[in-house]
């Protein structure tokens, strides 16, 4: 197959007015214009029963109110929802009772609780390595059983890492180790469009398709309401390729902002397995500009640890299927690495167990430093919790620094971290903008000993609402070139003070105050 050829694997989906007309968007859309339209007609006929509906709205918003006091939910999502309700009573609690009986994801909750009780014990903790003097010393073997509460996520020895500062440099490696497969590829990505990259990468896919490698591609169903058709998946299958869709969105039905599978995981042959910020589309390697230069991070790893995430993949992938498969694609324990060093413990985090997993790691990391922590991430959206660990660490002299996109990707969620910026800098926290461009790292280094990277922000999206993933790592190979990455990122920053704040757009400022009581809920 020639070069030219590589997109034309499957024909480019139709641009345009078409497009949008026949698009999973456009009915949704449509459909919540008809319940507005009906809605207002309801609401004028029963003017003359305003009277009685004023005294039915009191009584209704304490009962909202001593109920939402009494739900599990963060306390920052009920004071947004108490203003949503007291603003909007009956579409508000229709909004509220809609989002936590989520018809939508009521299958997907029960049969990943199902999956997690039935996986639980598919990879086993080595004890020896978690009763490691140091580790225990550390705090990572309380960290570990935390997440053995909440999954199947063993710290792992044995385990090479690599990391890569930019897309560029993971999507190079990336094509050459799914070169080497011989048995399987399973893909987990939040975004894949078409283009050079995934025109690339589909070509492997299919050579290595026809060569008898069991080759599976999941990507989350918000991409065929942006940047893929609805029957994509299907154009793909024909390619000799398993593929799907994750959670489809389907009008009415879905709270289809929630639950969104934002997860990276690439697994070759149970060896090789990469995560980080680093989707499948054209911007991430930089081959198509949106917001100046895309700054990314992955990282690869290779041995013991790279099991945990095909259990990952294989949990959300067997969802849909009616007789998920498990062992088969465990590799027993691998080979002595002959660079292995330190420890690696790949983990998820899903919003529908009630465990803020994703938090919890990074909240563990701020209250155990004793030097620094150096941050990394595209957007600031903080609950108490968090804006709490981050002040606090700074407070007891940890150097804690947070670098964020100097152009945004998104102008509200701009605005909403600049409401942070004051409390941050007064506790002694510092911030920096990116400002080649827009940073789509996540990654938490502290004390050139622990690092995180993988696909968790710093927002409620991601705290709270998404499937996540990440690799935590305690004194491997990579924690330097981490640190270094953040030095070298950190060159190309302009840092905040309080003049920068006193001298922000108007825009911003307007912006952030008014969305930051809404902030639970983007």
């Amino acid at each position: 197959m020639e070069d030219n050829d590589i997109i034309k694997l499957i024909p480019k989906k139709p641009r345009g007015i078409l497009r949008i007309v026949f698009s999973r968007f456009f009915i949704v859309f449509i459909l919540l214009v008809v319940q507005l339209v009906l809605f207002t007609t309801l609401m004028v006929r029963l003017m003359d029963y305003i009277p009685y509906f004023t005294v039915f709205q009191i009584a209704f918003e304490v009962g909202i109110v001593i109920y939402l006091f009494n739900c599990s939910m963060d306390s920052s999502a009920k004071l947004t929802w108490l203003i949503v309700i007291t603003i909007f009573p009956v579409p508000g609690t229709f909004m509220l009772w809609f989002t936590k009986v989520d018809i939508g994801h009521s299958f997907i909750r029960q049969r990943y609780i199902q999956f997690m009780k039935e996986i639980h014990d598919k990879i086993p903790q080595d004890e020896e390595v978690i009763k490691n003097p140091e580790l225990v010393s550390s705090g990572t073997d309380d960290l570990c059983r935390y997440l053995n509460i909440t999954g199947c996520y063993p710290l792992h020895g044995n385990t090479s890492t690599e990391y890569f500062p930019c897309g560029e440099e993971k999507y190079a490696v990336l094509l050459k180790e799914l070169e080497k497969a011989k048995k399987f590829i399973f893909m987990e990505y939040f975004i894949i469009d078409e283009g050079e990259m995934w025109g690339n990468i589909l070509k492997i896919l299919k050579q290595k398709a026809e060569q008898g490698v069991e080759i599976r591609v999941m990507y989350d169903g918000m991409c065929e309401m942006s940047s893929l058709s609805y029957n994509y998946s299907k154009k793909v299958r024909k390619l000799g390729i398993k593929c799907k869709a994750f959670s489809p969105i389907r009008p009415l039905i879905s709270t289809y902002y929630n639950y969104r599978d934002h997860r990276k995981i690439l697994v070759i042959d149970g060896k090789t397995a990469f995560t980080g910020g680093v989707n499948l589309a054209d911007e991430y390697i930089n081959k198509r500009e949106r917001f100046g230069y895309w700054k990314d991070a992955a990282i690869m790893i290779k041995g013991d640890a790279v099991n945990s995430f095909t259990l990952m993949f294989l949990q959300m992938w067997n969802i849909s299927e009616t007789n998920p498969q498990w062992e088969e694609w465990l590799v027993p324990k691998c080979e002595k690495i002959p660079d292995a060093k330190g420890y690696v413990m790949p983990y998820g985090d899903c919003p529908l167990d009630g465990e803020k997993v994703g938090e919890n790691v990074y909240i563990d990391i701020l209250y155990r430093a004793k030097d620094y922590v150096h941050i990394m991430t595209p957007y600031l959206i903080l609950d108490g919790e968090v804006e709490t660990a981050l002040e606090f660490a700074a407070k007891r002299g940890i150097d804690v620094k947070i670098i964020l996109p100097g152009i945004p990707d998104k102008k509200a969620a701009y605005a909403l971290a600049k409401t942070h910026y004051r409390s941050l800098l007064r506790a002694g926290v510092q911030i920096y903008e990116y400002t080649p461009g827009f940073v789509h790292s996540k990654v938490f280094v502290s004390d050139d000993i622990k690092a995180v990277v993988g696909s968790i922000n710093l927002d409620y999206r991601s705290l709270y609402h998404h499937f996540e993933c990440a690799a935590y790592m305690y004194d491997t190979q990579c924690i330097p070139s981490i640190e270094k990455d953040f030095g070298e990122t950190l060159e190309k920053c302009r840092k905040i003070d309080e003049n920068a704040i006193k001298n922000e757009k108007l825009f911003y400022k307007v912006v952030g105050g008014i969305l930051k009581p809404f902030a639970p809920l983007m």
